[in-house]
């Protein structure tokens, strides 16, 4: 059974809520909520894009890129993909539009590659037709390339000047993170041809690779641009204990691993320092870690009470947080969808002023965050 939900000038076909979820309602210290259901049994979805016309694309890690039409997951995925690999923590990951979409049908894919030596990060541009990839072309790849099947990042932003922002994590190998020779553990800038963006603080830096913007990040795997300052802001893991939350600055160290506010997998420590000359301190941080996915700041109508906050999933605490901040800082905390018990892998804001999610799991779902009815 399907039922038309129309918001803002935005038409959408919604598939029915299962009864359960359709009855639960969810409080936030702001207003209540409640959670629609769009699609179910997706493989691990990774990330979601809105197209102009009201359908949605989405990434399943386990290869697959997926189309949302008029409310219904269709069957077939959608043709045309670059070569991927699915290897532990990789696979097909972020996907983003062109700011210029409507007019060149550009898309750009994150994803894992494997050749004889090894893994690493790549992104492609393709044209999207609505029905499948065409014209694809590999315009960034993280070198060197190593066996580990960890820490990709693959999250992908534009600026508002239409560079593309790549995250790739330290590959599991921390101390890359401190290599600005090695793209591992960073932000990289660039066009959409694959050119080191204007300005990139490392340009003609023979010391540096001229594609980075930050260094000494560990694995991130949030990324949005703020509404009215424009910055970009990430998170990104910690081991155990040690999530942040920064705000991209061009050129700065983030730190990992010399610093942190974690300790190592094993509970020895990684380092005795949490902040040092010349590093980058978070925004915020959490310890323990909430494995973080996913990030948006609320800009839509439907909730008043949240403009302006930033939402964030999370993977191993199984929940949403939402964030306020006042002057550049957070100022209040505050976990949803504690009952869930789903993994949030990602959080769009979507253009029909809902907050859409994507929970990590063989049957992932796509959520609607809507005002209770």
């Amino acid at each position: 059974m399907l039922r038309t939900i129309a918001l803002t000038g935005f038409c959408l076909m919604v598939l029915h809520t299962p009864d359960s979820l359709a009855e639960q309602l969810f409080s936030s210290d702001k207003t209540d909520f409640q959670l629609q259901t769009i699609a179910t049994n997706l493989e691990h979805p990774w990330s979601l894009a809105f197209l102009p016309n009201g359908d949605q694309l989405v990434t399943e890690r386990t290869g697959q890129l997926r189309l949302i039409r008029d409310g219904k997951l269709q069957k077939e995925p959608v043709r045309g993909l670059p070569d991927l690999a699915v290897s532990g923590q990789g696979g097909l990951l972020d996907v983003v539009l062109h700011p210029e979409f409507s007019d060149n049908h550009q898309l750009f894919l994150s994803y894992a590659h494997k050749t004889r030596e090894g893994l690493t990060t790549r992104v492609a541009r393709a044209v999207f037709d609505g029905e499948a990839l065409s014209d694809v072309n590999v315009i960034f790849e993280a070198l060197p390339r190593s066996r580990a099947g960890r820490h990709f990042g693959s999250r992908l932003e534009f600026d508002q000047e239409g560079y593309l922002y790549i995250s790739v994590g330290d590959r599991g190998e921390m101390d890359r993170a401190q290599d600005r020779q090695d793209d591992a553990g960073g932000v990289h800038r660039i066009t959409t041809d694959g050119e080191p963006a204007p300005a990139n603080p490392f340009l003609n830096n023979a010391s540096a690779n001229d594609t980075f913007y930050t260094w000494g990040n560990r694995n991130i795997q949030g990324m949005t641009r703020h509404p009215e300052t424009k910055e970009i802001w990430t998170h990104e893991h910690g081991p155990r204990g040690g999530d942040e939350i920064n705000i991209l600055e061009a050129g700065a160290n983030y730190g990992w691993p010399k610093v942190t506010y974690g300790i190592d997998y094993s509970g020895l420590p990684i380092t005795s320092k949490t902040t040092m000359e010349g590093i980058k301190d978070p925004l915020h941080y959490w310890d323990p870690s909430i494995a973080p996915s996913g990030m948006a700041f609320y800009t839509g109508d439907l909730f008043p009470e949240w403009q302006g906050d930033l939402f964030v999933g999370a993977l191993v605490m199984r929940k949403l947080v939402r964030l306020s901040i006042a002057n550049g800082d957070v100022v209040e905390e505050e976990d949803l969808l504690t009952d869930l018990d789903e993994r949030i892998r990602d959080v769009r804001m979507g253009p029909d002023g809902a907050l859409w999610l994507l929970t990590d799991s063989s049957r992932g779902k796509v959520y609607r965050v809507v005002p209770v009815e």
